[in-house]
Parts: structure tokens; sequence; C-alpha cells
């Protein structure tokens, strides 16, 4: 009796613990602000179309980013992305820093994973 009282407990502790450790990693694929979800789905959108359709794909492809990529690196990709287009030598430094292209690379793996399982 004792031992199957124990065994209970465990299983209980256990079934606690993987509870919390899912909704942390909601939490962590969550943590896009709403603003940055929306001008993803909005330029997506622009991108693939303004329909009913685009929303939905565009916004599953903003959640399975967020699913891989941290909101952090998101921050650093795009800054690279959009500073890279400025001439001179600020472009440059942003064209060639490693942590940059890094979190660029990050970026895009992310997208081509959405765009495989979104459209």
């Amino acid at each position: 009796m004792k031992l199957a009282g124990q065994l209970g407990r465990i299983v209980a502790a256990l079934a606690v613990l993987a509870a919390s450790a899912c909704v942390a990693r909601a939490e962590e694929a969550n943590d896009y602000p709403t603003a940055a979800r929306a001008e993803y789905v909005y330029g997506c959108m622009k991108a693939n179309g303004e329909s009913r359709q685009s929303i939905e794909q565009c916004s599953c492809s903003i959640d399975v980013v967020a699913s891989i990529v941290p909101y952090e690196r998101y921050v650093t990709a795009e800054t690279a992305l959009s500073m890279s287009q400025v001439r001179g030598n600020l472009g440059v430094q942003f064209r060639t820093s490693e942590q940059a292209n890094a979190a660029v690379n990050d970026l895009r793996r992310a997208q081509a994973e959405a765009e495989v399982r979104c459209f």
C-alpha cells in the first residue's frame, strides 16, 4: 500500500511538472508583442495577396516563426535586414556582421519552415 501511495504522488508530481513545462513553452512561443505579430502578418499579406486565405496562412506563419525563433533574435534579424539596406559604412557593418547574419539565417530558416507548414 505504501508503495502504491508513493507511486501515485510521484506520478501526480510528474504530471504537474509536465503541464508546467508545456505552459512555459507556450509562453515562450507567445513572447512576440501583438504589434510585431500584426506587422509581420501585414507584410506577409502584402506579399501574398490580401485575402482571407492569406490572413490565415500569414497568421500561421508568424506562429511557426515565433515557435522557432525567440523574440529577441527576431528583433536582431529584422534590424539587421532593415539596416543592411542603408548605404555607406553603417549598412556595411550590418551586412558583414557574423551575429547579424546568423540571426537573419535563423529567421530565414524559420520562415522556410513556416512556408512548408502554412502555405
